[in-house]
């Protein structure tokens, strides 16, 4: 049975229809419900998650297999610095405990490495792929203090203020909806691709490599109060983890056929991770 045992969980969620308090009925797998005239229910998959989208956003997001592609790499551990330093941003920002967001949450690895310092963790995806994906890793993981929808970050079924941190990571930034999420004095904390991220990969692919350039949806009106960067150089082991990589990266939809071959023979491929998180407060 799929249930939410947190009530500061079950506080946060909102009616994508009609924006009423949500509560939840534990029969089979559990249904979720709000309190207004019309009562919209939304049943919770086998997997444990809800699907909470508007008729018409259904269906986007990332396909299944790119979810288990980055599922494979993830769990490799290859990211793990990632997560422990956006844990250690969280801590810094709003000490032991609170309810975090996490706006486009993918498969869940990052959600649930947050889940695991003992924060409540509400993730979001419009990929229904992916929100299965990552109730799944909870439950596995013993992170009964999460909750994942399947909902456009640019239109969350959660109340105003209700949130301490959203953590935005390799996703659309949104500022409008975040700062509406979050409590006053709460945090964002944006995770993006630095200038030399997987330089190594781009040069096994291609003739000529590039910088990345600095991200153009930053928020405008929060306040940055801290900037950190993240380096390390990874080993990564096998063709299949190769070509998992490369997957999760927007260069796999960009990228001709004939230059993604070039990976078909790679077994191992050292390359930097090159990560800047961007901290702002409301």
């Amino acid at each position: 049975m799929s249930t939410i045992k947190d009530k500061k969980i079950k506080g946060i969620l909102r009616c994508p229809v009609c924006k009423c308090n949500m509560d939840i009925e534990d029969k089979g797998n559990g249904i979720l419900f709000c309190d207004g005239e019309r009562r919209h229910c939304y049943d919770f998959a086998s997997g444990g998650y809800v699907n909470l989208t508007k008729p018409g956003q259904s269906n986007g997001g990332d396909a299944k297999g790119a979810v288990r592609a980055r599922s494979e790499f993830l769990d490799t551990e290859h990211y793990r610095p990632i997560a422990n330093t956006l844990c250690g941003l969280i801590n810094k920002h709003c000490g032991d405990s609170g309810t975090v967001i996490d706006a486009g949450c993918g498969e869940g690895y990052y959600s649930v490495a947050v889940a695991e310092h003992g924060y409540d963790v509400v993730g979001f995806d419009l990929s229904k792929f992916a929100t299965d994906a990552a109730a799944k890793r909870a439950k596995r993981k013993g992170c009964y203090n999460t909750f994942f929808g399947t909902a456009s970050v640019f239109d969350m079924p959660v109340a105003d203020k209700g949130a301490d941190a959203l953590v935005n990571i390799f996703a659309p930034c949104v500022e409008e909806e975040y700062s509406r999420a979050l409590k006053d004095g709460g945090v964002l904390i944006v995770v993006y691709a630095g200038p030399e991220h997987l330089m190594g990969l781009k040069s096994a692919v291609y003739e000529q490599t590039h910088a990345n350039e600095e991200r153009a949806d930053l928020p405008k009106f929060m306040y940055e109060i801290e900037r950190e960067r993240l380096t390390y150089t990874i080993n990564v082991q096998g063709n299949e983890s190769v070509k998992n990589l490369f997957a999760m990266t927007p260069y796999y939809w960009k990228t001709s056929i004939e230059d993604g071959r070039k990976l078909d023979s790679v077994e191992e491929l050292i390359t930097t991770v090159d990560i800047i998180f961007t901290v702002y407060k409301k």
